[in-house]
């Protein structure tokens, strides 16, 4: 690896420089890095961080599920990580009869713990391939690497390929595509869940409080990881042994306090820093607008029925709650990156490379490029938005959509029997899955409201060609709620998707009229068939061009600046990184001061019985108000910290991260952000970024006190002094 990318990894951000702003490689921590850590206050050495060769840190870091971080704690494969990144399995495990999700579960023992779905991986090592990828790569056009790069990834991964062991290598793009590194996974596929609070209160605040500084969630969960009896990855089984892991986080009930260093690992999952001041405006103006105002109509219309139902709330919680997450970041987002003027900063500094790129072949021209790309896009972006958040928003309207290839199989010549009976198996298995999570009356009125929000919002060009006439010709006025409403209930009424007799006829029988006639299958692909034939062409070519700029304007920048170009970091990409900082109480705005924790004060507070957020067991409610805090009390406030801040830069993805102490010992999981600093994932701003985490403590008084698990407890190596 060239010595600039070394240099790269040792610091912050391009445009705003903060100590504690950087998602760092754990294999390269540059000395400055990790001088600037032990300042801080760690006091590991960087192989206790990361090592291949010895047990380290990396070693009990996770990625748990498909998106988020977990870790291990205890020496037979423990697994904690937040409430909201096991929901998916606590759901599944859940009927109406055994609602763990409503009433919580702690399995007693281990022949209790229920089988998931999940996954987890393991970073067994760390690889620089960027000579290997450059060589293969050497001479093309972008368009030719563009095509090329999968084949040169495939080829370097399948050297470290291990199917027996687990092993499986994934290659990562950094600053751009100026650096590739292979990170080495093992997946492990018996994993089985051991524990979950009441929804209540691994939810506690809802919607309300997502987001938000004060906070009382206790956002976790508990799994557990097993292999086979010979030690390796093992699909699930009775005679499988807890994983024996190579180190798990001893976990710390000393407790914390303001200015305590604080450190995070796990696997965000994705930031763009180095965006240019036109992807600002185009996030600002369009594309983030267009998603708040779709998912606010799909959220209010889940509600609505959720409300009166337990059993379509089950129903519809994991849908609900992954809508929910990102419809407030957005509009946050937007918000903050207005109100810090990122847009005018980024023109600033993209002026002082424009002067600077004068008469350079490769640079001089990056900028006007880059307007005249967004200009070809920029007409289009709402339709994109809206095909995606609004037609395909509706549950019926995605699945349908997924009948395409269907479709395809069936009129296409020369496909063999075999094939085209797995593609219909395929459909018929997914469509089972739609069945068991369809909720009818919410959904009859999303497709209704955002059939008409697209024709009422996007340009009547972009539309599917005579798809409106037809309702219009059907129906009525275009212009009414009722025409739509009309047309909506027909769809629901006569799609062979929800009527078994109908599909069981078409499957018995398949014909490409039948399904082509299918009013929710006509309607999805309309839609999706005219962005495909029409826009998907131009908004590939967009993001290629974009990506082709972005690499040179990072390589320009590192060429310009030297200086600044040793305090980069590259954007996260759900690769594993660490971040640091410190336990630290701030300021939002003039005149108020937020505190570094929350305590079970907040919680009664807030406490609401019944309420859809801020309800909370009554048990609990007993404890908290007797003061019946056990170990888990911290002396000081003579209270149950239940929460805590750090500055430490962290994303999506990062749910579920360990907040380790300066020891390596767990002192809380991160679970989200505050409303003042959404912009993180283009600009984080260095006063008020902080990251939200349930302290260690009141997760264990949940399992103990509040659960009764005890046996949990013992499991764990527990750190009092």
């Amino acid at each position: 690896m060239k010595k600039i990318f070394v240099s790269l990894l040792l610091s912050i951000s391009l445009l705003r420089a903060s100590a504690d702003e950087g998602m760092w490689l754990p294999m390269l921590l540059g000395q400055q890095v990790y001088n600037d850590m032990v300042k801080k206050g760690l006091k590991l050495t960087k192989e206790q961080l990361y090592s291949v060769n010895k047990s380290s840190l990396k070693d009990a870091i996770i990625i748990f599920g498909g998106g988020c971080t977990g870790e291990i704690v205890s020496n037979e494969g423990l697994i904690f990580t937040n409430h909201h990144c096991g929901y998916d399995a606590i759901t599944e495990a859940s009927s109406v009869e055994h609602n763990y999700l409503k009433d919580g579960f702690y399995a007693m023992s281990k022949d209790q713990e229920i089988k998931t779905k999940l996954t987890v991986q393991f970073l067994d090592r760390i690889v620089d391939v960027t000579k290997e990828v450059e060589d293969a790569l050497q001479g093309l056009s972008w368009a030719d690497r563009v095509k090329k790069l999968p084949d040169v990834y495939k080829a370097i991964t399948e050297k470290v390929a291990d199917k027996d062991n687990g092993l499986a290598g994934r290659i990562y793009s950094m600053f751009k595509g100026n650096q590739y590194l292979m990170y080495v996974y093992k997946t492990y596929r018996d994993i089985r869940l051991v524990g979950t609070p009441q929804e209540s209160v691994g939810k506690f605040g809802g919607d309300t409080d997502n987001w938000e500084w004060p906070r009382h969630t206790a956002d976790f969960s508990v799994f557990r990881v097993y292999m086979s009896k010979d030690g390796k990855p093992a699909e699930h089984s009775a005679e499988n042994i807890p994983y024996k892991p190579k180190h798990f986080l001893p976990v710390s009930i000393k407790g914390i306090k303001d200015g305590d260093y604080a450190m995070i690992y796990g696997y965000p999952g994705g930031t763009n820093r180095y965006e240019t001041s036109n992807g600002i405006q185009l996030k600002t103006a369009i594309d983030n607008p267009s998603l708040v105002t779709l998912r606010d109509v799909r959220l209010k219309l889940m509600k609505e029925q959720m409300v009166k139902d337990p059993a379509v709330k089950l129903k519809l919680a994991a849908n609900y709650a992954n809508v929910a997450n990102y419809w407030k970041f957005f509009d946050g987002e937007s918000r903050q990156l207005k109100k810090f003027r990122t847009y005018e900063e980024k023109q600033a500094y993209e002026n002082k490379f424009a002067a600077w790129a004068k008469g350079k072949p490769g640079y001089e021209n990056i900028f006007a490029d880059y307007t005249k790309n967004y200009e070809t896009w920029t007409p289009y972006a709402k339709s994109r938005v809206y095909l995606n958040e609004g037609i395909l928003g509706s549950p019926l309207a995605k699945y349908a959509s997924t009948l395409i290839k269907l479709e395809a199989d069936l009129v296409k010549t020369g496909v063999s029997s075999a094939d085209a009976k797995k593609t219909m198996d395929a459909a018929t298995a997914a469509r089972k899955k739609y069945l068991e999570d369809a909720n009818r009356p919410s959904d009859e009125k999303i497709i209704a409201a955002t059939a008409q929000m697209f024709y009422n919002d996007v340009d009547k060009n972009q539309h599917p060609i005579g798809f409106y006439e037809g309702i219009k010709a059907a129906y009525g006025d275009l212009r009414e709620d009722a025409t739509f409403k009309k047309w909506a209930k027909d769809v629901f009424d006569k799609t062979m998707i929800l009527d078994d007799t109908k599909w069981d006829a078409f499957v018995a029988n398949p014909d490409a009229n039948v399904l082509q006639n299918d009013p929710a299958f006509a309607y999805a692909a309309a839609f999706v068939k005219s962005y495909n034939t029409k826009y998907a062409p131009i908004f590939k070519a967009f993001t290629e061009k974009n990506d082709e700029l972005g690499r040179a304007y990072l390589k320009g920048v590192m060429e310009m600046n030297p200086a600044a170009a040793a305090k980069m970091y590259p954007d996260a990409n759900f690769s594993m990184r660490v971040s640091y900082g410190n336990v630290k109480s701030y300021s939002p705005r003039d005149g108020l001061k937020c505190d570094y924790i929350c305590t079970s004060k907040g919680i009664l507070e807030k406490y609401v019985p019944g309420d859809y957020e801020f309800d909370f067991p009554v048990k609990g409610i007993e404890l908290l108000k007797n003061k019946d805090f056990g170990q888990y009390i911290d002396k000081g406030k003579k209270d149950l910290v239940v929460t805590f801040i750090t500055n430490n830069d962290i994303t999506g993805g990062n749910s579920g991260s360990p907040v380790i102490d300066g020891s390596g010992n767990l002192i809380g999981l991160a679970f989200d952000g505050n409303s003042e600093a959404l912009s993180h994932k283009l600009a984080v701003d260095k006063e008020l970024n902080r990251a939200i985490c349930v302290d260690i403590r009141y997760v264990l008084w949940c399992i103990d006190k509040l659960g009764g698990a005890s046996n949990i407890i013992k499991e764990l190596k527990l750190v009092k002094q």
